[in-house]
């Protein structure tokens, strides 16, 4: 984990997180009140790496900040994307797979609801986080 906060750092990108969350089959996704045309209603768990955080306290805060859930245990690695903040700078998010205590009760803050969705069939999101999801089935 530090050497993908070292490659950020290097690359002059900033951090966020995102985080897979299974239980029985589904994983936890989180959806926005308002669908924007051309991005996904429904988004992993995820936040920004506050400055002289590590990835790994970052992925216990966004879970914790933004589920409720506690996790337990981060499992493994399962890759990045980067696209363009808002403000037009660019952004890495780095995708982990994280077990926690128990799957409930799951209490949203920043989001309208969640969803444990199967990940079976063809999965509301966005084709980058479609990669990552690939990537956590693999």
């Amino acid at each position: 984990m530090e050497e993908l906060q070292r490659r950020a750092t290097t690359d002059e990108v900033a951090l966020r997180v995102g985080v897979v969350v299974e239980n029985n089959d589904a994983v936890l996704m989180l959806e926005h009140e308002e669908h924007r045309e051309g991005r996904s209603p429904l988004h992993l768990p995820g936040t920004v790496v506050r400055a002289g955080e590590s990835l790994a306290s970052a992925v216990v805060r966004a879970v914790r900040e933004e589920t409720g859930l506690a996790v337990v245990d981060i499992v493994r690695h399962l890759g990045s994307f980067e696209y363009l903040s808002a403000a037009g700078k660019p952004v890495r998010r780095e995708h982990f797979a994280a077990e926690v205590a128990s799957a409930g009760p799951v209490r949203v803050t920043n989001y309208a609801d969640y969803r444990w969705v199967p990940l079976t069939g063809e999965l509301p999101v966005t084709q980058s986080v479609r990669r990552i999801l690939e990537a956590y089935q693999e």
